[in-house]
């Protein structure tokens, strides 16, 4: 692989820089990326899966994703590798070639690190509802620091641990604007609170 190529593991869920995603690998394809990122200390990237499955043949993927470096690894049963990752930068598929083995390995350019700023007042529900979240369950679901006056780091955890489609996931990834992905969930929340509050409900 080129330096501007990256493994990738394309799954039924989105990583968002900054996120934890546990894993649990058993196909060889995925064994052998996971050791190889392990040796030369460097990242495999994740992408959503647009039609297909984790396993077997090879999904088709949406062409935006987050690069995933393992921070943590274990394999007390032999064939099971049990990691955890954790969210990068984003990239963009630009091309890709698939391995014999069924590794999909792709040509990726890195977008932008997306503008920070601290949580306006007008987004304050989304910013007091994580710091419920953090407090009960904190490095369960988050990597430390907890970065609550960040509208990056807001928007992402936020986005992560909200029952949402995948497909919204994905869009709140490649949206790359922290305010807007902000402005957003802050309307799911109000929009998910009128509902609840509704006499038909």
């Amino acid at each position: 692989m080129t330096e501007n190529e990256v493994p990738l593991f394309p799954l039924n869920t989105v990583l968002f820089p900054g996120g934890l995603l546990p894993l649990r690998v058993f196909e060889q394809r995925y064994l052998e990326m996971a050791k190889g990122c392990l040796r030369d200390n460097t990242a495999f990237g994740v992408c959503l899966i647009r039609e297909g499955a984790e396993v077997g043949t090879p999904a088709t993927h949406e062409d935006v994703g987050c690069l995933a470096h393992i921070t943590h690894w274990d394999m007390q049963q032999l064939g099971l590798l049990q990691l955890v990752a954790r969210g990068g930068q984003r990239f963009r598929v630009v091309a890709k070639r698939i391995r014999s083995d069924g590794l999909i390995v792709a040509g990726i350019a890195l977008l932008a690190d997306e503008a920070d700023a601290p949580v306006p007042e007008k987004f304050g529900a989304c910013r007091r509802l994580l710091e419920r979240i953090v407090a009960e369950h904190g490095e369960r679901l988050f990597a430390k620091p907890f970065l609550l006056d960040s509208s990056a780091w807001v928007g992402a955890r936020l986005a992560e641990v909200l029952p949402l489609p995948a497909a919204a996931r994905q869009e709140l990834l490649e949206l790359g604007d922290a305010l807007q992905r902000l402005e957003i969930l802050q309307r799911l929340l109000t929009e998910s609170a009128r509902a609840s509050n509704s006499p038909d409900q």
